[in-house]
């Protein structure tokens, strides 16, 4: 069960977000992940409080105020094949929808089964 956050900078449109969020969600999908597998949230930030480098590492052209930061929690044991799957389709997706996946930064945080509660204070798979 991926818990995907989506960090921007105000002011963002209802639809900027979901698209982005869309295309997190249907590259997941795309690797294995059922589709009502959704669990979403949205931190919108004053310039502020989101600070990042609009170059710093491995940026090819200039981060801009549309720079998007998406984390990713889901559970361990994923490869690097199947993260390297997710990154490839999901900036397809992104570039389609007019984004520039040079302003996109993916961060993978990977917990074993024990450190989820679904639901009621119940550990499933422990």
């Amino acid at each position: 069960m991926p818990f995907v956050t989506l960090t921007v900078r105000k002011p963002k449109t209802a639809a900027f977000k979901d698209k982005v969020l869309a295309a997190v969600h249907a590259a997941l999908v795309a690797t294995g992940v059922p589709d009502t597998d959704r669990f979403q949230r949205v931190l919108e930030l004053d310039a502020a409080d989101f600070r990042y480098d609009t170059h710093y590492p491995d940026v090819q052209t200039t981060r801009t105020d549309d720079f998007v930061l998406i984390e990713i929690v889901w559970s361990v044991g994923r490869s690097v094949k199947v993260k390297k799957k997710l990154l490839a389709d999901l900036m397809d997706r992104l570039r389609a929808d007019g984004f520039d996946p040079e302003n996109v930064l993916v961060v993978f945080k990977e917990t074993s089964w024990e450190n989820w509660s679904f639901a009621g204070g119940r550990l499933l798979h422990t």
